[in-house]
């Protein structure tokens, strides 16, 4: 049995990252993700005026409740979703000018419907190039808060924005949502408010969100789920065993649910209070599943599927075509070029059961995301002479993978 040590959750760093700078007093976040994108974040707070200490395995964060430290700063989100889209918002709840940009790729995905919201609530948020997208400038006086009304069909990370503001808003929120993808991140977000003393409700699609800032605190960041899904589906694909410590029954991320997955094609799982493991049974049937809530591990399901007995649908994922690159046609590319047979549609790929080759080494076409990268290493796992064309890129949120990975192969074949 594979006993592996997934860093700390990038979505509970970056979390934890926000409440603890918005919060009053030092908090500390023990074993935090620092990985590309978490680093660009806590530089991000930096830039604006927030203390970020660092002790081997801790960060503390010296909080400023009444918003950024600094009347101005200019702030470079790197690739990081969760730095581009919650940073503004909390340089929002200040009083200051703020302008925030971020690589070309980061460039490319949708903010719109946050800012839309934002404006809707008074801020004075203006993009400086593309109307939607970064760069984008913020003149920041406070949030008065009140009703507003926000789309988070294409990303739950939209709400996660609104409601971390809420309680740093002079009235409150109430959030009306009228559409949301992956629901779990939410309930990680609110969980994660309660624990730094705010106090979030949600009604039917209403979130409601006192006033009233938070409370700095100890904060323990528990392992990355949707990271962990690539060593679970090595077990499966393999016949193997693989165990993550520190992820269990109590885990608050929703991608943990992946193991479910792959309980349902034929591998072994056992969840126990602080660590789960999955066993190969040499079984992999072919499915159709609704990963709407945990689509960040669709390329992991898609990259083990021509493996299965039969045919494996994944639907409503539409939102990975908005992700670090199209992951819905990243990943049908990748297993063509593999010789699997694979058809897509708006929202859904379906994968026929095949043996991948890669005749004379096949690269693949990463596309700067780094969740391609390490799905694909699970097809390497039973298919030599795979490449990759960036493999480096997983630094945005595991710098060690390959070590890890290597190491888990090792560990397998003995």
């Amino acid at each position: 049995m594979a006993v592996v040590d997934i860093p700390g959750s990038k979505s509970i760093t970056a979390r934890a990252l926000f409440l603890a700078a918005a919060a009053d007093g030092v908090t500390t976040l023990k074993r935090p993700l620092r990985s590309d994108d978490t680093e660009g974040f806590a530089e991000g707070l930096t830039r604006l005026g927030y203390r970020v200490g660092r002790t081997p395995g801790a960060w503390h964060i010296d909080g400023c409740p009444q918003g950024p430290a600094v009347p101005e700063a200019d702030v470079y989100c790197r690739d990081g979703a969760t730095t581009a889209r919650f940073l503004p918002t909390l340089a929002a709840a200040g009083h200051g000018t703020y302008r925030f940009d971020a690589s070309p790729q980061m460039r490319r995905r949708p903010l719109l419907p946050l800012t839309r919201a934002l404006r809707d609530l008074g801020v004075d948020v203006g993009h400086e190039e593309t109307e939607g997208h970064h760069p984008l400038r913020i003149e920041a006086a406070g949030v008065e808060g009140g009703d507003v009304t926000l789309d988070a069909g294409q990303s739950s990370q939209y709400l996660t924005a609104l409601l971390l503001l809420g309680p740093l808003t002079r009235k409150g929120l109430r959030i009306t949502v009228t559409d949301l993808v992956s629901a779990p991140y939410v309930e990680i977000t609110t969980a994660m408010m309660r624990a730094f003393g705010a106090d979030v409700r949600r009604d039917g699609d209403t979130y409601v969100v006192a006033p009233g800032g938070y409370t700095a605190t100890t904060y323990a960041i528990e392992p990355d789920a949707s990271t962990a899904s690539y060593f679970f589906a090595a077990a499966a694909v393999t016949g193997g065993e693989v165990t993550v410590p520190g992820l269990g029954g109590g885990a608050l991320q929703g991608d943990l649910g992946f193991v479910d997955v792959l309980r349902r094609m034929g591998a072994r799982v056992e969840i126990g209070a602080d660590r789960t493991t999955v066993a190969g049974t040499g079984e992999l049937r072919g499915l159709t599943v609704n990963m709407r809530d945990i689509s960040d591990t669709m390329p992991t399901l898609a990259a083990l599927a021509p493996f299965a007995s039969g045919p494996v649908r994944i639907e409503d994922v539409a939102n990975t075509r908005v992700k670090e690159c199209d992951r819905l046609e990243a990943c049908a590319e990748n297993l063509r070029r593999l010789g699997v047979e694979v058809t897509t549609g708006p929202d859904w790929i379906e994968i026929q059961p095949g043996v991948p080759r890669a005749a004379n080494g096949t690269e693949i076409k990463t596309y700067g995301d780094h969740r391609v990268v390490m799905s694909f290493a699970v097809t390497s796992l039973r298919t030599p002479g795979i490449s990759f064309d960036d493999p480096g890129c997983v630094r945005k949120t595991f710098p060690d993978f390959h070590e890890a990975f290597a190491q888990l192969r090792r560990d397998i074949r003995r």
